[in-house]
């Protein structure tokens, strides 16, 4: 125990904020998560900066919107030298800890550039976004490599689970009642038990990992956050026996979706609705063989974190850790005629976000929700503030949210920001869209959603009397929502306009800046008396001590 909080940051792949039964799902129960949102606040307008794994983990790891970070997609690395949470709060003398995933690729190009060895402790926290990594684990994917394997990859492989890919075959794929093995990356497969016992699962088997990091953590006596994040539910969607048929057709929630969305005029949306995914969730034979598999591993998941949390209570460590449990981006299911994630609806866009603090400040908001509009960058500010790191604004984007864990005064936004580059999929190769072009950017007040789509006409919601998000007034005629349209767009051109990559521009920078006439770098000054009227102070005060007088005009 340290007087310093410890964090336990989880995050939860791909998991819908509804799929939650403290969030309202009719027939999950998730009795766990319920109980950490008893004990702390539960979010319940919390956004990711953008609606796919590796930008908003680069967000929520950086602190900063994904325009400044610069990991605008998957495989896109976070450059060397951008500062990250765990680099933050090693200079406060605490550890950072992964256990899971992050999707982060490492800049190998920058780190050979500047001489780094990505063997060195350096190296190893430039690829790692800033985190110690107890455990990484992204899965496999079919043509990954020996040498990509994770540690969990050679768990299987000691309980005698051995394949060229043991996390396909066993973890992600079932077998049918001929024995044949059945790959969980077909959608089709979904409703089979995965090839491994629930307790060597991959779910399990993190949960354990975050239990033994602990526990060493508990021997060293320096304040820690670890990141525990879960790859499911993630596809493939694939959950072990008893999980696999726990729920049917009769549990999965009507899809939200319209005729009217799905004869949209807009080229990007009809676009969207092409794309192979898609295509496949909006036919209902597939949500009823997924669905079901996409609770039960939710279901997996919240049992798993009551074994955790069990644990933590057993040991001691739950009157010393913040815990805040989340989601990196929803899942569309169908909903919208849509799958996968990659666009703004809330479905995808909006998070489950809880955060229980243990601290006695507050007591006050237990079991409270809140409504104010959040984002994932503003984990990072909250977390350095719990674990005594010095606020950083030049550099953090994002907001602590301390204010409304405690109940006191300090907290407001106006708008949430995400952002998204599709230049690698199907619908910018159906439009013709080059890569700099291929970008949307959503910006969100509370009420109205506007989405910015290069090249195209935008999108707009309101929330208030469309809380389904089923009737797009982007290229509505209405005075009222051409204003609004004009306003949200403005709104946006001032966020883009805000310094954001002016990271080493400290306060001290600047405070000195300010005061270069005082240094004696005196620029537009006629003659002495104008610098004394301009300043206030004597011309006599820039001559240091000690320095010779000027020499006697001659006469």
């Amino acid at each position: 125990m340290t007087d310093t909080p410890n964090v336990l940051w989880i995050m939860a792949d791909q998991l819908r904020f509804d799929y939650l039964s403290c969030y309202g799902h009719p027939h999950l129960d998730t009795p766990n998560i319920d109980a950490l949102a008893a004990r702390g606040v539960r979010f319940n307008k919390a956004y990711v900066q953008s609606p796919v794994c590796g930008p908003s983990r680069m967000s929520a790891y950086t602190g900063r919107y994904v325009r400044s970070h610069g990991s605008t997609w998957n495989g896109i690395p976070l450059r060397v030298g951008e500062p990250t949470l765990g680099d933050h709060l090693r200079e406060a003398g605490a550890r950072a800890v992964l256990v899971g995933k992050t999707h982060m690729i490492a800049d190998g190009e920058g780190m050979a550039w500047l001489g780094i060895d990505p063997a060195s402790e350096i190296g190893v926290r430039v690829s790692e976004c800033g985190f110690e990594p107890f455990e990484r684990d992204d899965g496999l994917h079919p043509d990954s490599h020996r040498q990509q394997w994770s540690a969990y990859d050679d768990y299987l492989v000691s309980l005698g689970y051995k394949s060229d890919n043991p996390w396909e075959d066993f973890a992600n794929s079932g077998v049918d009642p001929d024995g044949e093995l059945m790959s969980a990356w077909l959608l089709k497969n979904s409703r089979l038990p995965a090839n491994v016992p629930e307790e060597h699962s991959e779910t399990a088997y993190m949960t354990n990992r975050a239990m033994d990091f602990m526990s060493e953590a508990m021997q060293g006596g320096k304040p820690w956050l670890c990141h525990l994040s879960y790859i499911k539910p993630h596809w493939p969607y694939i959950v072990p026996a008893p999980y696999h048929d726990m729920y049917g057709p009769e549990h999965i929630v009507e899809p939200i979706r319209s005729q009217a969305e799905r004869e949209t005029d807009h080229p990007l949306l009809r676009a969207y609705h092409q794309a192979r995914v898609c295509r496949s969730f909006s036919r209902d034979h597939v949500r009823e063989h997924v669905i079901p598999a996409y609770m039960g591993l939710i279901k997996q998941l919240d049992d798993n974190l009551g074994r955790l949390f069990a644990w933590m209570d057993e040991k001691g460590l739950s009157e010393n850790t913040i815990i805040a449990f989340t989601s990196d981006h929803g899942d569309y299911m169908g909903d919208h005629w849509l799958g996968d994630k990659d666009f703004y609806h809330e479905v995808a866009a909006k998070v489950p976000l809880i955060i229980a603090d243990p601290r006695p400040e507050a007591n006050a908001t237990r079991g409270t929700t809140s409504e104010e509009l959040v984002e994932m960058i503003d984990l990072a500010p909250t977390f350095m503030a719990a674990m005594g790191c010095a606020p950083k604004p030049h550099i953090i984007e994002g907001r602590d949210l301390t204010p409304l864990l405690h109940g006191t005064e300090g907290f407001f936004r106006r708008y949430a920001i995400s952002e998204h580059d599709y230049s690698s999929f199907e619908m910018a190769t159906a439009l013709d869209v080059p890569q700099e072009d291929a970008r949307t950017v959503m910006i969100f007040d509370g009420r109205w959603k506007y989405i910015r789509c290069e090249g195209f006409r935008p999108v707009l919601f309101d929330l208030e009397t469309d809380p389904q998000e089923l009737t797009d007034l982007g290229g509505s005629e209405a005075p009222e929502h051409k204003q609004v349209r004009d306003e949200m767009q403005k709104s946006l051109l001032a966020w883009s306009m805000q310094h954001h990559t002016r990271i080493t521009a400290t306060a001290e920078v600047l405070a000195r800046q300010r005061k270069a006439a005082d240094n004696g770098i005196l620029i537009g000054f006629w003659d002495e008396s104008e610098y004394e009227e301009t300043t206030g102070k004597p011309f006599s005060s820039l001559i240091p001590t000690g320095a010779p007088s000027p020499k006697p005009a001659a006469k």
